[in-house]
C-alpha cells in the first residue's frame, strides 16, 4: 500500500511561528498520528489539535497514540532508543493500514523543528518494513535554538567562531572551549552545573516554554544564575506539568 507521509515542523507552539509552507502541509494531510505520552503532556496534545483546528480547512482525522514506554536510565542508551523507535513504528504502522487501507496522506507535527533530535523522520521511513510504501516529505519549522537566539538578542556564534549542539547526556565528556559556543538541549538535569569548577566565566544564555505565553529566559554568569534557573524550571513543572528549555554555553571573548 502506498502512502504519502508529510512530517511537519510546526514551531514552539506559537501559531504565529508556522511557516506559509507548513500551512499548506497541514491542508493536505487526511490523517494525524500525535504521540500521547500522557497526563502530564497533555498541554503538548491540545496545542497540536489548537494548531488543526486554527489552519485546515478540510475534514482530517486524528488519533493519539499511546507512547511505549522506555527506561530513562538504560545501561545501553542507543539500543533501548532503536528498540523504543521500532515499538513506535510497529504502532503506527497497524494504525495506517486500519485507517487509510486505500492510501492517502499520512501527517505528523514536529515539535520546532524535525532536523533537531526528534525521531519522526526516522519512524517514518520504518514504515517501509510494515508492507508501507512511504513517499516522504519534510517541512521545516522553527526551532527552540532559533527562538533562544531571538530573545536573548544574541548569534549563536561568535564572530568567526563554531556552534556545537549537543544533549545533557553527552555535555560533560564533550565539552572544551574549542567547540566555540555550545548549546545544549534534552537537558532535564542541567549538566552544565558539573562544568562550573573548572570554567568559571563560563556564560549561560538560558530559555524555556519558549514562544509560549509562560516563556521564561535567564542569562548571566553560570555560576551566579544555575540556582534561580533550577528554582524557575521546578516552578513551571509544578505549574504545568512539564518543561521544555534549551540554553547556550559561552566562554567570554
Amino acid at each position: 500500500m502506498k502512502v504519502r507521509a508529510l512530517v511537519i515542523g510546526i514551531g514552539t507552539g506559537n501559531l504565529d511561528h508556522l511557516t506559509r509552507e507548513a500551512i499548506a502541509a497541514l491542508n493536505e494531510v487526511d490523517l494525524f498520528l500525535v504521540a500521547d505520552k500522557g497526563p502530564a503532556k497533555r498541554d503538548l496534545a491540545a496545542l497540536r489539535r489548537t494548531i488543526c483546528q486554527t489552519f485546515i480547512e478540510h475534514d482530517y482525522r486524528s488519533i493519539e497514540v499511546p507512547d511505549p514506554e522506555r527506561d530513562r536510565s538504560p545501561d545501553d542508551y542507543s539500543r533501548t532508543v532503536r528498540d523504543w523507535h521500532a515499538a513506535r513504528v510497529q504502532a503506527y504502522a497497524a494504525i495506517v493500514h486500519q485507517q487509510l487501507p486505500a492510501g492517502g496522506t499520512l501527517g505528523l507535527l514536529v515539535w520546532g523543528d524535525p532536523a533537531f533530535y526528534d525521531s519522526s523522520i526516522r519512524v517514518v521511513k520504518g514504515l517501509s518494513d510494515h508492507g508501507l510504501q512511504v513517499e516522504l516529505r519534510v517541512v521545516p519549522g522553527i526551532s527552540s535554538l532559533q527562538l533562544l537566539a531571538a530573545r536573548h538578542q544574541i548569534a549563536l556564534n561568535q564572530i568567526g567562531g563554531s556552534v556545537h549542539v549537543t544533549t545533557g547526556r553527552r555535555l560533560i565528556e564533550e565539552y572544551s572551549p574549542g567547540l566555540g559556543d555550545v548549546v545544549v538541549v534534552l537537558d532535564g538535569n542541567l549538566a552544565c552545573e558539573g562544568l562550573m569548577d573548572s570554567y568559571p566565566d563560563l556564560q549561560i544564555f538560558w530559555g524555556a516554554q519558549l514562544g509560549l505565553p509562560s516563556e521564561m529566559l535567564l542569562a548571566g554568569r553560570l555560576g551566579s544564575v544555575l540556582p534561580q534557573i533550577r528554582a524557575t524550571r521546578a516552578d513551571i513543572r509544578a505549574r504545568e506539568g512539564w518543561v521544555m528549555d534549551t540554553y547556550l554555553l559561552r566562554c567570554p571573548s
